[in-house]
């Protein structure tokens, strides 16, 4: 009876065991699948000479699927024709090449697929995965590696193009401009390392493209470039670095065209505006009013006029620097005017340290200085205003000897501002204020080390965008005051000329751009709080 009773508790424990492992959840599979997929087969093999297939097809140990194969594969040497790569939807265990060029003979030709071949289920990428071949009877086995930084961001971008061009008795400075590499790789996105591979020995050109038309060549309107400018010669056991700028464009005029009603665009690159000539060839009655003025914001001039009838104007701009002449034949269009605008660059909180300043749209050319009022909003009492009309810039500038603690109101009256149509400003007030002392940090900043003048110190924010900016032509302590709390950096150009600007590089002057540091530690502003910080350079 005992022995029976034990065998009937032993099934009732059992049956209970079941019932909790069916309460469960569902079992989770085991540890999650980190493995990439492997490579097993290659059709013709790896690494082949005398290569004369057309395509190639390369097997894995599991199903894959292709991610961002246009910007991840990279061919060395660059094909003329994208290759067919497929399956492009469904997974597969299979990538197959179908080659569309006409292959160089006796070259080594590299495909690096990135990392844009992965498995189906967790999206383990192959990294870097390299198919080679030659079309001679040997492989080339030269390598050539360094990094790609930026000459004035803190951060290089992303998907560089590094090339290399033989320096054969065919190569010139327009070779870039007009044909491919001899040999390129691409840092993608992971990283500003990079090495090129399977490279025959000689003599080379070493650059670098932010290639934003992908076609292998260089279009200065829109690419960065990096240079190195010594000639490269392989075999070499040397690191090159390539830093990228964006070169100041050659002088172009775009075909201008009709804004409004009253206004023609002229659109430039490469010139300020001081060296352009605009003149208008047709005749007009006496009535009709015409002036040009550059606009504030873009490289572009502004022919305003009056009032007219034609059906077309023919003007001409003259770059009086390059000597380039070019002529215009504009068709006028009914389209609404320009009317007056005004806008304040700063409302409501003011910058203490910035100018105020209040912009126009149409040419201002009248100020009646006794038409604005500044009051103290305090204490309700009239206040002194200094104000000045900035025609290079169309504005009005006004100087509010600003307090800490104060509240402005500031009014235009009817006729303050007339433009060149005769156009004036109805009444316009500003309520205007600025902060607690107490509300702003300060900054003081000693340089140490291997410092050049002259200089640029330059405080930006954590976007790289410039907030004060301070020029030496000596060494002092900088200081940075009234700064809003927050994250900063700081951005030192070694001004090498002394015109207190950056100045970008030119590749056919063979000009790399002026340096730029960046102070490695990024500064917290508080309020109601002085930061000391000494910076040292090597």
């Amino acid at each position: 009876m005992v022995i029976r009773a034990l065998g009937v508790l032993f099934f009732i424990l059992m049956a209970l065991a079941l019932v909790q492992c069916g309460r469960m959840g569902s079992p989770s599979g085991g540890p999650k699948d980190v493995t990439p997929p492997v490579l097993i087969n290659a059709d013709p093999p790896n690494r082949s000479i005398n290569f004369t297939a057309t395509s190639f097809r390369l097997e894995f140990d599991e199903f894959v699927k292709l991610k961002d194969i246009q910007n991840q594969l990279i061919v060395s040497p660059p094909l003329k024709y994208q290759p067919i790569i497929t399956p492009q939807g469904n997974a597969n265990k299979f990538v197959e090449v179908k080659i569309k060029d006409t292959l160089r003979p006796n070259t080594t030709y590299t495909f690096n697929f990135g990392q844009s071949i992965e498995d189906n289920n967790e999206g383990n990428p192959n990294r870097f995965l390299t198919y080679v071949f030659s079309t001679g009877d040997y492989l080339d086995s030269l390598s050539l590696s360094g990094v790609v930084t930026d000459a004035f961001n803190e951060k290089a971008d992303t998907f560089i193009s590094v090339m290399l061009y033989e320096m054969d008795s065919t190569y010139t400075d327009s070779t870039i401009y007009l044909q491919p590499p001899s040999y390129m790789t691409n840092t993608l996105d992971s990283t500003t390392f990079f090495q090129l591979n399977n490279l025959k020995a000689g003599r080379y050109a070493l650059m670098a493209l932010k290639d934003e038309g992908k076609n292998n060549m260089f279009d200065q309107n829109t690419d960065k470039i990096g240079f190195v400018t010594d000639t490269i010669v392989l075999p070499t056991d040397s690191v090159y670095g390539l830093n990228l700028f964006r070169e100041v464009p050659d002088y172009s005029a775009a075909v201008p065209s009709m804004a409004s009603g009253n206004r023609i665009i002229f659109g430039y690159t490469g010139a300020k505006a001081s060296e352009l000539e605009l003149n208008l060839l047709s005749a007009l009655p006496d009535s009709v009013k015409t002036t040009v003025n550059k606009d504030v914001e873009k490289d572009t001039l502004n022919f305003w006029f009056s009032a007219l009838e034609a059906d077309s104007l023919v003007f001409t701009l003259n770059n009086t620097v390059e000597q380039v002449l070019d002529t215009f034949i504009i068709k006028t269009r009914k389209l609404d005017s320009d009317s007056l605008n005004l806008r304040p660059n700063q409302s409501s909180s003011l910058d203490m340290m910035a100018p105020f300043f209040i912009q126009a749209n149409t040419p201002i050319v009248a100020l009646e200085t006794d038409s604005i009022q500044l009051m103290n909003l305090n204490d309700s009492t009239q206040m002194d205003v200094k104000v000045s009309l900035d025609t290079l810039n169309n504005r009005l500038d006004v100087a509010l000897g600003k307090e800490p603690n104060m509240a402005y109101g500031l009014t235009l009256l009817p006729g303050t501002l007339t433009d060149f149509f005769g156009q004036a400003n109805d009444t316009i007030d500003y309520r205007l204020s600025t902060a607690s002392l107490a509300d702003f940090g300060n900054l003081r900043l000693n340089l140490t080390g291997n410092v050049n003048y002259p200089l640029i110190l330059q405080l930006t924010n954590e976007k790289g965008e410039t907030q004060r900016e301070l020029f030496a032509s000596e060494g002092y302590t900088f200081e940075f005051n009234l700064i809003k709390p927050g994250n900063y950096k700081i951005r030192l150009i070694q001004d090498a000329n002394g015109n207190q600007k950056w100045d970008t590089g030119s590749f056919l002057e063979k000009r790399q751009p002026e340096s730029v540091l960046y102070y490695p530690k990024t500064l917290e502003i508080r309020a109601n709080w002085d930061l000391e910080e000494t910076y040292t350079l090597y």
